[in-house]
């Protein structure tokens, strides 16, 4: 059976940090195109950042460039979002997601086979 199961969101003041974890079971996330997902209500949903299998590429939103980093601990089999100097646009529900092929566009949520549920991140000004 295949979880995907996001933890780590929070409520925190703009300018402070977050750290998101995605632990998997049922595959291997090393062996998976992995990205993390949010969605804002209201918004489309945004792809924030992808993590190629093995880590050897990530790819990042605009708007989390710099901010945002995308890791993954394969002894753990957990993908990990690091988020620092958040704003209070960076307010959504996080989730993660898992492709066997590299979805095209890789922001694009439809080309993924496993999601999991996500965790809410909240940033005040």
């Amino acid at each position: 059976q295949v979880l995907l199961v996001a933890s780590g969101g929070g409520s925190v003041l703009a300018g402070g940090s977050l750290r998101l974890s995605c632990a998997a079971s049922g595959f291997t996330v090393s062996s998976y195109y992995m990205s993390w997902f949010r969605q804002a209500p209201g918004k489309e949903r945004e792809g924030v950042a992808l993590i190629y299998p093995g880590g050897s590429r990530t790819y990042y939103a605009d708007s989390v460039e710099g901010r945002f980093t995308v890791s993954q601990d394969s002894a753990k089999n957990t993908l990990y979002l690091q988020m620092n100097s958040l704003k209070p646009e960076d307010t959504a529900m996080y989730y993660c997601a898992a492709a066997s092929g590299l979805p095209t566009p890789w922001y694009s949520p439809y080309g993924y086979r496993y999601r999991g549920q996500g965790t809410q991140v909240t940033v005040s000004s």
